[in-house]
C-alpha cells in the first residue's frame, strides 16, 4: 500500500511538473506569436533619458544606444528622431550623447523611459513627408487591408511590407526616395496590424500565412496598372515576400525581391525572443514546441522558404551580423548557393530591420543600383 502511494504522489509530481513547463512554455511562445506592431521587441532595451539640451539628447549608455545611424526615438506618448553619437564633453562613463534631430509629438523630459526604432517618420505619407497619397483597402481572404498608395509614372510598383515590432510606418524611410524615382509605392498593413482583420487564431505565423495578404496586394498593384511589381519586406515582411515569389498565382509578375533582415529560421527567431523575454534555458525548448504547435509551422516550411532551388528572381538582401532576432547566416548561406540572383550587402551594427538606419545614404545607393534595371 505505501508503495502504491509513493508510486502515484511521484506520478502526480511529475503530471504537476510537466504541466507547470507546458504553461511555462505557452506563455513564453506567446513573447514572439503576439508581438503587437509598434511597440518595441523584447530585444531592444529601454533606456532613460538623462537630458536633454537644443540638438542634444543624453541617453542611458547601452550597446543599443552606441549605434551609428539615423533612428526613432520613441517613449510613451513621444515620438523624436535622433542621429549619431556626438564628441560631446557630455559623454561620462554611464550616458551616451546623440543628436536630436527634431521631436516629432510629446516631449522628452529626464527620467523618461524610450527606445530606438527604425521608424524615422510617423504619421502618413503626407503629413511626415509631404507626398500625396491614397488611402486605400486592399481586397484580402479575411476582409479589407487598409494600404497606403503613392503614385508614380513607373508602371512597376513596390509593395513595401513591414516586420516584427514596426507598423507600414517604416516604408516611409525609403518612400521619399523611391518617389523621387518616379516608382509607385504600395505600403501594407496586414492581417494582426491596426485597422485590419484580426486572424483567426490572434497570433502571427512570422509570415507563413500572413504571405496571402502580400499577395492579395500584387493582385491588386496588377488590376489597377502595375505591370511589374518589386516586393521589399522587413523581417518577417521579408519572410512574407519570399513565400509570395514562391506561392502566389501571380508571381509571374515579381520582378525582383529586397529583403531586409529576413526571417529565414523561425525557430532562431522565437528562441531568440523567448530567451529576451527571460525566458529559462530549460523552457526555451518548450516555448519553440508551443509556437509551433499554436502557430502550425513546420520544419518543412523552413526547409522550402531558405530553398535556393525555389528562387528564381533577382534579390537583393541587407542583414547584419549583429542582428539578434534573425541570424544573417541563413542569408549569407542562400547568398553563397545563388550567386546568380542574390546580392548581400552586410550592414555591421545594425539591429533587427534597421540596415537603413545605419547609413541612409549606402542603402539608398545599393538599392538604386538593383532597381534599375527592374523598372
Amino acid at each position: 500500500m505505501r508503495t502504491a502511494k509513493a508510486a502515484a504522489a511521484a506520478l502526480t509530481t511529475v503530471l504537476a511538473a510537466g504541466a507547470a513547463a507546458v504553461a511555462a512554455g505557452r506563455l513564453a511562445s506567446a513573447a514572439a506569436l503576439k508581438a503587437p506592431p509598434g511597440r518595441p521587441l523584447p530585444t531592444e532595451p529601454r533606456l532613460t533619458v538623462h537630458a536633454t539640451a537644443p540638438g542634444r539628447i543624453t541617453l542611458t549608455r547601452h550597446l543599443a544606444s552606441l549605434r551609428p545611424g539615423t533612428y526613432g526615438l520613441a517613449g510613451d506618448g513621444s515620438h523624436a528622431v535622433v542621429g549619431p553619437v556626438t564628441p560631446s564633453a557630455g559623454q561620462t562613463a554611464d550616458t551616451v550623447v546623440r543628436r536630436l534631430e527634431r521631436v516629432t509629438h510629446g516631449t522628452l523630459a529626464a527620467g523618461d523611459d524610450v527606445w530606438l526604432t527604425p521608424n524615422v517618420y510617423v504619421g502618413n505619407p503626407s503629413t511626415a513627408l509631404g507626398l500625396d497619397h491614397a488611402d486605400i483597402d486592399v481586397p484580402g481572404e479575411l476582409g479589407a487591408l487598409p494600404a497606403w498608395f503613392v503614385p508614380g509614372a513607373r508602371d512597376t510598383w513596390v509593395i513595401a511590407v513591414h516586420g516584427l515590432g514596426t507598423t507600414r510606418e517604416q516604408a516611409m524611410n525609403v518612400m521619399r526616395f523611391l518617389h523621387e524615382r518616379h516608382v509607385p509605392v504600395l505600403a501594407l498593413a496586414y492581417r494582426g496590424d491596426l485597422g485590419a482583420p484580426r486572424p483567426p487564431d490572434g497570433l502571427s505565423h512570422l509570415g507563413e500565412t500572413e504571405w496571402r495578404d502580400v499577395d492579395a496586394a500584387i493582385r491588386y498593384a496588377v488590376r489597377y496598372g502595375a505591370r511589374r511589381v518589386v516586393l521589399l519586406g522587413w523581417s518577417t515582411g521579408a519572410t512574407m515576400a519570399l513565400r509570395a515569389a514562391e506561392h502566389s498565382a501571380v508571381r509571374d509578375r515579381i520582378a525582383g525581391l529586397v529583403l531586409d533582415s529576413p526571417v529565414l529560421d523561425w525557430e532562431a527567431t522565437l528562441r531568440a525572443l523567448a530567451r529576451a523575454h527571460h525566458t529559462p534555458g530549460p523552457l526555451l525548448p518548450l516555448a519553440v514546441r508551443a509556437a509551433q504547435g499554436r502557430a502550425g509551422l513546420t520544419a518543412d516550411q523552413v526547409t522550402e522558404t531558405t530553398d535556393p532551388e525555389l528562387l528564381a528572381v533577382p534579390t537583393l538582401i541587407f542583414h547584419g551580423p549583429d542582428d539578434q532576432v534573425a541570424p544573417w547566416e541563413y542569408s549569407r548561406r542562400l547568398a553563397e548557393r545563388r550567386p546568380d540572383l542574390v546580392a548581400l550587402h552586410p550592414v555591421p551594427q545594425a539591429p533587427h530591420a534597421a540596415m537603413w538606419n545605419v547609413n541612409p545614404e549606402e542603402y539608398e545607393e545599393r538599392l538604386r543600383r538593383f532597381l534599375i534595371p527592374l523598372m
